[in-house]
């Protein structure tokens, strides 16, 4: 099963740090290319490896630079790509939650959790095999996104007999992948050399816990404050952020005759409990749901002037209400 996209859309702009860490990971393979002979110069191959990759003795020995360099190096082009595919998928609505500097540390976290996993279990005839690889960081990649958008559908292309495209809820398709991990992390313990599955293993373990932490306990620190987007024409006046009563914060996206407010609000039944109002004393749109999970935000449009604005329509999907407001 090989994910092409999901239907997560982003608050936040483009992925930059998805589209540079997948960048990295591109130019240091080419460098291990070239270092290398294509991989075919077993002396070079030998010092690369054993110089950058995560060593499992070295690692419990506390060579904690040498597991961060590890996340950039690839066995192979199909490793490679295997693994940018998973992180170009899942990356974006990650960092887009996180926040671009702490997504980045939090994913060498994951990274460095999936090294010590691997290394504290490794048989003994692997404690001197460098491992390297991408996918024990972006296994925690996964398994935050299993946490924190478990409905979110990915558009699948299934090889076997016949090539097909399915859409699969998050919730089964990282959950299958994830048995498999442990199946495959099991049936190979024993063996000298091949996949670090236990490290795929600690890595989404590490991600499922910062998912958690981030969605249950955590009201907002750690989360990036969404930014009121503006078209380059309507940008003079910006208003000031809108006071919330709830750990989100939303996005106004202002037009040439319509506002768009953007929030989120996970664990909705249905659009039929979302509610919104317009306070022309206050200049401010009120939404609220009335359902069994509440949510009661305001935000003031401080610009408006004049006119009325009327609430044209309201969309929900996967945990992200967009509501838009047109100018009368």
């Amino acid at each position: 099963m090989f994910p092409l996209h999901d239907d997560i859309q982003r608050l936040h702009g483009r992925p930059y740090v998805t589209y540079l860490l997948i960048a990295i990971n591109a130019i240091v393979f080419l460098a291990e290319v070239i270092t290398t002979g294509n991989f075919k110069d077993e002396a070079a191959l030998r010092e690369l490896l054993f110089n950058y990759g995560a060593v499992p003795s070295q690692v419990l020995a506390g060579n904690i630079p040498s597991v961060i360099t590890s996340m950039f190096l690839h066995a192979g082009i199909w490793h490679l790509v295997g693994n940018m595919i998973f992180l170009f998928v899942f990356g974006d609505n990650i960092e887009d939650k996180f926040g671009r500097i702490k997504y980045v540390l939090i994913y060498l976290g994951w990274g460095i959790a999936a090294a010590y996993t691997h290394s504290f279990f490794v048989s003994p005839a692997d404690m001197n095999t460098p491992a390297i690889g991408a996918s024990g960081a972006v296994s925690g990649v996964l398994g935050a996104y299993l946490v924190l958008y478990p409905r979110a559908r990915i558009f699948t292309i299934i090889t076997a007999l016949f090539i097909t495209t399915v859409r699969i809820p998050a919730i089964f398709y990282l959950g299958f992948w994830f048995v498999m991990q442990i199946i495959f992390g099991v049936m190979n313990s024993s063996s000298q050399g091949g996949v670090a599955y236990l490290a795929h293993v600690g890595g989404f373990l590490a991600g499922l816990l910062t998912g958690y932490l981030v969605k249950n306990l955590i009201t907002g620190s750690i989360l990036p404050t969404p930014q009121i987007r503006y078209p380059r024409q309507d940008r003079q006046n910006v208003p000031n952020m809108p006071d919330m009563t709830i750990h989100t914060q939303p996005e106004v996206i202002k037009g040439s005759n319509f506002y768009e407010i953007i929030a989120e609000m996970p664990g909705l039944a249905s659009q039929s409990e979302i509610q919104a109002s317009y306070d022309p004393n206050n200049q401010s749109v009120r939404v609220y749901t009335t359902g069994s999970r509440k949510y009661d935000i305001n935000i003031r449009i401080s610009d408006i002037g004049d006119d009325t604005p009327k609430i044209d329509q309201i969309r929900y999907l996967n945990g992200i209400v967009r509501i838009r407001i047109s100018k009368q």
